[in-house]
């Protein structure tokens, strides 16, 4: 069935999603892209209890879980210890969203749902009153890269080369200018 004709919904992580977040976290399509998984599953913990300010959720196709989102506040991370590492959250306002996404799933990749999903979940960022929305991909991940850009995400130009291991892309503004 055609991805247009699927539902693409979200809801949030709870504990109970913490194995399903762990066979994930371990399979190869995701260990290539995503830290340790324990790690990345105590950063998820973090989240779910309220010690981290990040919104993690499980997409859904249909009403079964395929992957995970989340969303951050870029204006959280520009503090000393941040800026020090990642210096072009300098560059953006303390509103600005961030999105991170994966496919859990591996035999899900490559049929669309990634585009659908950060399309989907964007437009809920809309609703919600975000307007400066970025993506931030190692670039050479060109499955993420094309999944962004047919959700209407494009490369900042300005900092290109400036932003160490990832490509930075802002949904939906015009990119050539100083994102706001």
């Amino acid at each position: 069935m055609p991805i247009e004709n699927r539902d693409i919904s979200f809801r949030p992580v709870t504990p109970a999603d913490y194995a399903m977040l762990r066979a994930w976290f371990e399979s190869p399509h995701m260990r290539r892209w995503w830290g340790e998984p324990e790690v990345e599953l105590g950063y998820i913990r973090d989240m779910v209890e309220g010690r981290d300010t990040t919104h993690p959720f499980i997409i859904l196709l249909d009403g079964a879980p395929v992957g995970y989102i989340q969303y951050w506040h870029i204006g959280h991370h520009q503090n000393e210890g941040w800026i020090a590492d990642h210096p072009w959250l300098a560059e953006f306002l303390p509103e600005t969203v961030g999105v991170d996404i994966s496919i859990g799933e591996g035999n899900m990749l490559s049929k669309g749902i990634g585009s659908a999903a950060v399309g989907a979940f964007t437009r809920m960022l809309r609703e919600q009153g975000h307007t400066t929305i970025i993506i931030d991909p190692d670039p050479n991940n060109r499955r993420a890269i094309r999944a962004y850009e047919k959700a209407g995400y494009r490369p900042i130009p300005h900092l290109a080369g400036r932003t160490g291991d990832c490509l930075l892309m802002q949904h939906g503004q015009n990119t050539n200018e100083t994102p706001s």
